[in-house]
């Protein structure tokens, strides 16, 4: 008798997850393993966030809450909100969930319907298109070339709406690719959407403070703020506050559709960590010094990654203004063999390659929808990283033509 339902053979485990844990099993076995799949911070909890969940524990906090957050959390993100954005919204146009995956899964869930269509630029973070599978969609892939900063254009927008597409997935600061787009680059793709009104829009903003450029990082709900009525502004503590464990994310939107995330939110959950909603309220209203710090780290290290990688033939890497990733062209070692003669014919080998000739752990472009690359996170300490591109200059090295 098979255990699992139908809709279970359309999708695979996360490839990021898959791929930790490969990592994790080696390192068990004893050997020493150079881990850049990771997408979480390598920082502690800032010390007033931790604060904030013992206060909340000890003072007996520990209850349900509403299923749209606390008081206190909802005026957080409220006032977050007003000062990225501008735009002022109400308790009924939020939701939190236990982390911004979650949120995202339910807004999917309670939205689509058998042959609707979710636009998906690539490269994409690998969960998108399996999370519209499981709720009836049909992911359609727009890929984004190197040659464009992995950024969906106007054009190949508006090639990729049909009348069948009920959401556009945004994700800026981007994973894999670090990519941000510029005020110009989102006024001209909200130019296109405002000629498909019935598509919403889902911006997964999750690495927003994660910002390695000049200035700030800017939202397409900032530049086009007509969108308003469509747009889904999904946001988190995870990365931002090195919160990953506390798994606390939030929405903002329409209420009608906000109504129906909570809808469901109360039969799947019923509201996230009471304790964890305290901690991210106190992330959010409280003192953001740590943020700033921990941007300046990242940048470093990104700066560390790009310039090891670009002094590697047949490696070539971008410096995104965003999140804590670098997403590696390998087209260049592609036919070529190693030691033992086994020739590289895509990056799915070149990633297998690396774990077991250099032990490093990384991810494939396919997993990311785009290939010949690999993702390599940085957010880790700049002796692993270092180690970690001698250990990739020497198996490249190995190679031969």
């Amino acid at each position: 008798m098979p255990f699992e339902a139908a809709r279970m053979t359309r999708v695979h485990p996360s490839p990021s997850s898959v791929a930790a844990a490969k990592a994790r099993e080696l390192r068990e076995s004893g050997v020493k393993v150079l881990d850049l799949t990771v997408g979480e911070p390598d920082f502690d909890t800032p010390d007033n966030v931790k604060a904030a969940g013992i206060a909340a524990i000890e003072r007996g906090d520990t209850k349900y809450t509403a299923v749209n957050g606390t008081t206190a959390l909802r005026r957080a993100i409220i006032d977050r909100l007003r000062r990225v954005t501008g735009i002022e919204y109400t308790d009924a146009e939020i939701s939190v969930g236990s982390g911004a995956k979650h949120v995202i899964f339910t807004a999917l869930m309670a939205t689509l319907s058998p042959g609707d269509e979710v636009l998906i630029p690539a490269p994409y973070w690998v969960s998108y298109p399996d999370m519209v599978v499981l709720n009836d969609g049909t992911p359609v892939i727009v890929r984004c070339p190197i040659a464009d900063d992995f950024k969906l254009t106007p054009a190949r927008l508006r090639e990729g709406l049909t009348d069948r597409t009920r959401w556009l997935i945004l994700n800026a600061p981007s994973n894999p690719t670090g990519a941000v787009y510029s005020r110009d680059e989102l006024a001209a793709l909200a130019a296109v959407l405002e000629e498909f009104p019935d598509v919403l829009v889902l911006t997964d903003e999750i690495y927003d403070e994660v910002f390695l450029g000049e200035g700030r990082c800017v939202g397409l709900l900032e530049v086009a703020p007509q969108l308003r009525d469509r747009v889904l502004l999904v946001n988190g503590v995870s990365k931002t506050y090195a919160m990953t464990g506390w798994r606390l994310g939030y929405c903002a939107g329409p209420k009608p559709l906000v109504s129906a995330i909570n809808k469901l939110q109360s039969h799947m959950s019923s509201c996230p960590s009471s304790i964890s909603q305290a901690a991210a309220a106190e992330a959010l209203s409280g003192d953001q010094s740590f943020v700033a710090t921990a941007a300046k780290q990242y940048r470093a290290r990104r700066d560390l990654v790009v310039d090891r990688i670009n002094a590697i033939d047949g490696l070539r890497a971008l410096a995104g203004d965003g999140a804590f990733y670098v997403f590696i062209d390998c087209s260049g070692v592609i036919g070529r063999r190693t030691p033992d003669g086994t020739v590289i014919d895509g990056d799915d080998a070149f990633v297998g390659y690396l774990l077991e000739h250099a032990r490093v752990a990384t991810i494939t472009g396919s997993a990311y929808g785009l290939s010949p690359f690999f993702r390599v996170s940085f957010a880790t300490d700049e002796a692993t990283l270092s180690a970690a591109m001698d250990a990739i200059a020497d198996a490249v090295r190995s190679l031969t033509d």
